[in-house]
């Protein structure tokens, strides 16, 4: 009898946990079951925006930022920080992190000091960055607080802040998720990196070209990580900033949506996405491993 008891207790205890599980998954899912379509087009929030000044931003080693998120009181949503490339600025990426905004999440378009900013320097401001933003909206002293859900958090970069945000995930393993677009470093193994990690090249890429720069990086990655590495056809190294066609913002745009949707927020409904299911024929290569 006494072994029936301890049998039904550590069932019920196993049901109560998947359960548990289950239902901290579902607390981060928002909006409808995903398709290719949907994350082409903007997300189904509006999107408020506050500004950082760069006087503001300085003791935490950044060049100020622009906070875009969802107006959606009742809900919270994870912080993505979103880092610069050489000489860039926070308008080269506006459409982009509106657009992933949109889609529910509070994400920072940030500067850099300065815009000649090595990316072990831009590792730093991203860092600081996401760390100046969680602090104001766990004082409660700006308007995106009440949306924000501090303990989740990750970081996008382009250029050399795509091999910026690749050192911060080294750096940081409480990150949830990495995209790192065209990513540019004089690095070239990250090893380190624990944190779930999407590289997106561009096949014509001359400024960061890919042999030497994304399948390096990539190559590097433990093989245990949950990793990605995809490709956009005949495009060029500019192909996720202002210069870039819409149809190649998109691409970058549901891209990153679908891999956070999956690691930052846990939405498992996005898990056939990154495998695959964004591919509408704009990749020349598309290798997901690691899960």
């Amino acid at each position: 009898m006494n072994i029936y008891r301890q049998f039904l207790c550590a069932l019920t205890l196993a049901a109560c946990a998947l359960v548990a599980t289950q239902a901290q998954a579902a607390d981060h899912e928002r909006g409808p079951d995903p398709t290719a379509a949907l994350l082409n087009a903007t997300g189904l929030y509006a999107v408020s925006a506050f500004k950082i000044s760069k006087a503001d931003a300085k003791s935490h080693n950044y060049g100020g930022a622009t906070v875009y998120y969802p107006n959606a009181p009742g809900e919270t949503f994870g912080v993505v920080a979103m880092t610069p490339g050489f000489l860039a600025f926070q308008a080269v990426y506006e459409t982009l992190v509106k657009k992933v905004a949109s889609h529910g999440f509070v994400v920072i378009n940030l500067d850099s000091v300065a815009s000649l900013d090595q990316p072990d320097t831009r590792a730093v401001a991203v860092a600081g960055a996401l760390q100046h933003v969680v602090d104001l909206a766990q004082v409660g002293q700006v308007p995106y607080a009440i949306v924000t859900d501090v303990r989740r958090r990750a970081v996008m970069g382009n250029s050399m802040g795509g091999g910026a945000v690749l050192s911060a995930a080294v750096a940081d393993n409480t990150l949830k998720a990495v995209v790192a677009l065209q990513p540019w470093h004089t690095t070239k193994s990250f090893a380190g990196d624990t944190v779930p990690t999407l590289i997106v090249a561009c096949e014509k890429d001359t400024i960061a070209p890919n042999k030497t720069h994304s399948d390096q990086f990539y190559a590097s990655l433990n093989p245990l990580l949950p990793r990605a590495e995809i490709e956009v056809i005949g495009a060029s190294h500019l192909c996720s900033t202002f210069l870039a066609s819409k149809a190649q913002l998109a691409t970058a745009g549901k891209a990153s949506v679908a891999w956070l949707k999956r690691f930052l927020d846990d939405d498992m409904r996005y898990d056939a996405m990154v495998k695959g299911g964004i591919n509408e024929g704009e990749f020349s290569r598309f290798v997901v491993e690691g899960f």
